[in-house]
């Protein structure tokens, strides 16, 4: 039972200090919850809390204020993520499904999550190793030339222009071409992208002589888009947002706006959301490996279509953050930014 309630004083604590930035003394909690116990147990729990590295004083105060090891407690103990209204959870929809393209997801999202949660929103654009062939279009150009459209699951398209030595207007050049697309397709859809190169590879030899140029081409072009070598990149926004209290960051600010800038660093982080079971990851404080992100939390997760994950997004803000809000902003986002993929 003791224990119990020394979880629903340093919650109280937690909740208190996100809320008012300020350190939380005993006094103050009994006023502003009901913890059904005398101020002497309450200043009994906080010993008790701050022996356990879970609270800490700092110089200039009698109150206490959460350490990292305190925020993953409360956030390891939280029952169930606040769960978004319906309200809000309908203008996420109306704001991610007004895109008119990848590019427009993306940025729209991480301006959605960032005023969400007034935090520093963050995205990886859909990494193409993990994406798969959705569907492949020829589009003839007049003459012997021809588009070929690769869509990938994750709404990237890629456009390359050939040009053949067959006429594709003539009712044979159509016929082969529509033979073509046929056999592209039954072949590559649904196959992650370096898988669908290989699988195309040996295709010409299923043709005619006459016919296995313009496969040639077509197979060529599709390889070229396939395996293109592209650097992962990732798009942020609400780095304003972490300027709104400057005792979140005692030192300086410096160390963590240096860290966003190199983007390495935000892939290894969004990365992580790999490595847990859960939804949603959150690491706190030291638990990031950077220096500079040391005084942050990063509450990340990933997207996709259906099984298929495809790249992460999260939030990055100071140590002192509303856990369950963030959470259930950046867990609701992904869901629909995946959704609105797999249309």
């Amino acid at each position: 039972m003791s224990e119990e309630r020394r979880l629903a004083v340093l919650r109280a604590i937690v909740q208190d200090y996100v809320e008012t930035s300020e350190p939380v003394g005993s006094k103050a909690l009994l006023e502003r919850h009901h913890l059904g116990v005398s101020a002497a147990t309450v200043r009994n729990d906080m010993a008790v809390l701050e022996e356990e590295g879970l609270i800490a004083a700092p110089h200039t105060s009698a109150g206490r204020v959460p350490t990292d090891a305190g925020y993953r407690l409360f956030v390891d103990r939280l029952s169930s993520v606040k769960p978004m209204s319906a309200a809000e959870r309908a203008a996420i929809a109306h704001f991610l499904e007004g895109a008119v393209d990848l590019d427009d997801v993306v940025d729209r999202t991480v301006r959605l999550l960032a005023q969400l949660t007034r935090q520093v929103a963050v995205m990886q654009y859909p990494s193409l190793t993990r994406s798969s062939v959705r569907h492949i279009e020829f589009v003839p150009m007049g003459g012997r030339r021809l588009m070929v459209v690769l869509i990938v699951n994750t709404g990237r398209v890629e456009q390359r222009v050939i040009e053949t030595t067959a006429d594709l207007t003539t009712p044979e050049g159509e016929a082969t071409l529509g033979l073509v697309r046929a056999k592209v397709n039954a072949r590559a859809v649904g196959e992650r992208l370096v898988d669908a190169s290989a699988a195309l590879s040996s295709l010409p030899e299923e043709f005619e002589p006459a016919d296995r140029d313009l496969v040639r081409a077509v197979v060529q072009s599709l390889e070229d888009a396939l395996v293109e070598e592209r650097e992962e990149r990732v798009v942020l926004a609400g780095t304003a947002n972490l300027a709104r209290v400057g005792t979140d960051f005692p030192l300086t600010i410096g160390p963590v706006l240096e860290a966003l800038e190199q983007h390495v660093i935000l892939l290894k982080l969004l990365g992580t959301a790999r490595e847990t079971s859960d939804a949603v990851s959150v690491r706190i404080g030291h638990e990031n490996p950077y220096a500079g992100l040391q005084s942050t939390s990063v509450v990340s997760t990933e997207y996709g279509t259906g099984a298929d994950l495809v790249a992460g997004l999260g939030v990055l803000g100071p140590t002192r953050m509303d856990y369950p809000t963030t959470m259930a902003s950046v867990r609701a986002v992904a869901t629909y930014v995946s959704r609105i993929l797999a249309q």
